[in-house]
């Protein structure tokens, strides 16, 4: 019976988590038991080829996990319903994947009753600090072993380091990072380590191909995208990854984002993320017809906070649960149409039809003419509503 320190290592296939396996198994002793969590961004063939890397490097076993509609469920359904866009820009396309990823290697780890759970996060990002807060919550009292981080390794001398272990694989660096999932793809390189330069066309992972105009109707039905023109999906995931195939060759989707880290400095990063800028406005849209006044101004103060707590790796925490009920339960009429206009570089959401719209013909014509009160009712209600303003404006010119 092996007596060696059973480790869950949360694996990609890149050069930090390979090096964690040879150095963990082969300098320190461990059992590795390696996992993959599939937030959207791998093929089955990508998959397949991580595998077989994994066991070629010599892990005790190898998991892999379909994590995407889970991911949805848990996390991508209310970034939808709150509007969520970090600093009026980000879908948190990445920081959101690692908490899902996050949970299901705790998982995994408590499942296989194993004595240490690593990663290859480095000292410098967010990541370190989303994995390690949610393995504290979800398995406390396992280690957690992170060598890249703590023996402050550079990229050269992993290489040199795998280089004499035998390890054959492609050392070499693109020159963008790119990191896809079901929530968009995030591109750094270069150009996102200044505070100037804008990413090269060549540097996008989706290349425009498409021209013209073309028009799409999206369903939504309380709250979550269920059809695009007219073609239903059994699950908001594949709606969203075929929007993504229509919108992306557009062009559309693409900005750079700049944000504060957890760790309190700030960075770029670009992303590409056509399917949910488009899904985030048209929704958004689709509120401010159908929800009142005071709905939307709870809803944008919620959703504020509940991105930035998210970002910040948060999810654990059970304010998140009671604001993911408020979001819940403000979607019941969140139902229609939205209609969306693609140009390249562009996207334009044009308008809505619902059955729920408050903006209706019965009522009244904004700036024209109204049905539901008199000249008069409006006249006393104007005296009223602005009668504690008057009277601090007497009282302090008295």
């Amino acid at each position: 019976m092996s007596t060696a320190k059973k480790v869950v290592l949360g694996f990609s296939g890149g050069l930090d988590t390979t090096y964690c396996v040879k150095y963990l198994s082969e300098d320190k002793g461990y059992e590795i038991h390696s996992v993959i969590v599939n937030t959207g961004g791998f093929s089955a063939a990508e998959l397949q080829q991580i595998e077989a890397h994994a066991y070629k490097l010599g892990v005790k076993s190898h998991t892999t996990v379909d994590a995407v509609k889970p991911y949805y469920d848990r996390i991508i359904k209310y970034l939808v319903y709150g509007n969520v866009l970090k600093n009026n820009t980000y879908p948190l396309s990445v920081s959101a994947e690692r908490l899902m990823q996050a949970l299901h290697i705790a998982e995994h780890a408590k499942n296989l009753k194993a004595d240490a759970v690593a990663h290859g996060s480095t000292g410098a990002g967010n990541d370190q600090v989303r994995f390690d807060m949610i393995f504290h919550i979800m398995i406390p009292g396992v280690e957690i072993i992170t060598p890249i981080r703590d023996m402050k390794l550079s990229r050269e001398v992993e290489i040199e380091y795998l280089k004499s272990k035998g390890v054959d694989m492609n050392f070499e660096k693109a020159a963008y990072s790119i990191n896809k999932g079901l929530w968009g793809t995030s591109v750094g390189g270069r150009e996102t380590l200044n505070s100037k330069e804008w990413l090269p066309e060549s540097a996008w992972p989706t290349q425009v191909t498409e021209t013209g105009t073309r028009t799409l109707e999206l369903g939504f039905d309380k709250g979550q995208l269920t059809s695009v023109d007219g073609q239903l999906f059994a699950h908001p995931v594949d709606a969203i990854n075929h929007l993504h195939g229509i919108a992306a060759p557009y062009g559309v989707g693409r900005d750079i984002h700049v944000g504060d880290t957890i760790i309190g400095i700030k960075g770029r990063v670009g992303f590409e993320a056509a399917a949910p800028m488009i899904i985030i406005k048209a929704h958004h849209l689709l509120e401010k017809h159908v929800l009142t006044k005071n709905q939307l101004s709870w809803k944008d103060q919620l959703s504020l906070f509940y991105g930035n707590w998210l970002h910040e790796g948060q999810i654990m925490d059970p304010v998140m649960r009671n604001i993911e009920a408020f979001f819940e339960s403000t979607q019941h009429n969140v139902t229609g149409k939205v209609f969306v206009q693609l140009q390249p570089y562009h996207f334009q959401v044009t308008g809505i039809e619902s059955a729920y719209d408050l903006m209706s013909s019965k009522f009244g014509k904004y700036g024209e003419m109204n049905t539901g009160f008199t000249g008069d009712d409006v006249r006393g209600f104007s005296k009223i509503f602005g009668n504690q303003t008057v009277i601090w404006h007497k009282v302090n010119e008295e």
